[in-house]
């Protein structure tokens, strides 16, 4: 099965549809999946700072900064993520577990922000029907190589901007998201009303992000991490910019009570807030997630909620 790439990413660059036959991205489509991505500029020289991003700009430095990186991003991560592990958040919490997302098995399952589908694996090996959507082609290959490695039937994949779904009113009967999309979307209340349009009556919209309080803290491990240094209210976008000024990089803060209410505007009912403990004996750490700020502050933020 190929990579079906949407056009639909708002006011950004995204304008090339490729629909592959699902027995025939062929040869060339599995040598591509092998070939590294040439990640250009090294990003260490770009400049960190706060300012306005839109909803384009935000888009399109999601797309390309993923592609330049997925290489390395599944390589550093890969073990912990597993190849059909579905785990919410770096402080281990797993669906297996929690069950968040209550019944999958014989559910129309959308996964948004995808990455390499470990997610959408999981749900299919216990009966569900999911298809995983990125905005990253590169990420959805690591899917395809993932898939191709362990001669399994391949998790049906999107390459889409998850404010702009490809998808007909009511289309599945549940929705998920790992750390993907939401941080990055510039407006996550259009992307919040996406997710309520494609999906059944009842249906749960479960995701996860790193929890607001982080915000006000420096992403750091260590003892520098644990001194709050700027204003959780504060919601100007973190940016990492090239020398010309153009964004490579982009995450968007929202409170606590921001969540809340674009959820309950775009149609949502709040069913739990889930902020997963550090585990005792987890000691692996994660960018700014570690075993000594995790057993202080909370690290993710999990949303449950269900369509009205």
């Amino acid at each position: 099965m190929g990579i079906v790439t949407v056009a639909t990413t708002p006011q950004s660059d995204l304008h090339d549809l490729e629909t592959p036959a699902a027995a025939g991205a062929g040869a060339a489509f599995d040598a591509a999946v092998a070939e590294p991505v040439d990640a250009g500029d090294e990003e260490g020289d770009d400049d960190a700072v706060r300012r306005t991003a839109d909803v384009g700009e935000s888009s399109r430095a999601s797309r390309h900064w993923w592609d330049r990186n997925a290489d390395e991003y599944q390589d550093e991560h890969g073990e912990f993520l597993g190849d059909d592990r579905f785990t919410w958040c770096p402080e281990g919490l797993d669906e297996a577990d929690a069950r968040l997302l209550g019944e999958v098995a014989g559910r129309d399952v959308l996964e948004i922000g995808a990455g390499a589908a470990q997610c959408s694996r999981w749900l299919a090996g216990r009966g569900a029907r999911p298809v995983a959507l990125d905005i990253s082609h590169r990420q959805l290959q690591h899917s395809r190589r993932i898939d191709l490695g362990r001669g399994s039937t391949p998790v049906a994949v999107v390459q889409a901007d998850a404010a702009v779904l490809p998808f007909a009113d009511g289309s599945f009967d549940l929705a998920c998201s790992a750390y993907g999309a939401v941080p990055f979307s510039a407006d996550t209340a259009a992307l919040m009303r996406e997710v309520h349009r494609v999906l059944r009556p009842g249906g749960r919209w479960v995701f996860s992000v790193t929890h607001p309080i982080r915000w006000a803290f420096p992403d750091e491990p260590g003892v520098e991490g644990l001194t709050a240094v700027a204003s959780y209210f504060d919601r100007t976008p973190y940016v990492e910019q090239d020398e010309d000024g153009h964004a490579t990089y982009v995450e968007h803060h929202r409170t606590l009570g921001d969540r809340v209410r674009e959820l309950v505007a775009a149609g949502f009912r709040l069913v739990d807030l889930v902020e997963p403990e550090w585990p005792a004996g987890l000691e692996q750490e994660w960018g700014g997630w570690s075993p000594l700020r995790g057993r202080l502050i909370p690290g993710t933020a999990v949303f449950v909620t269900e369509r009205g």
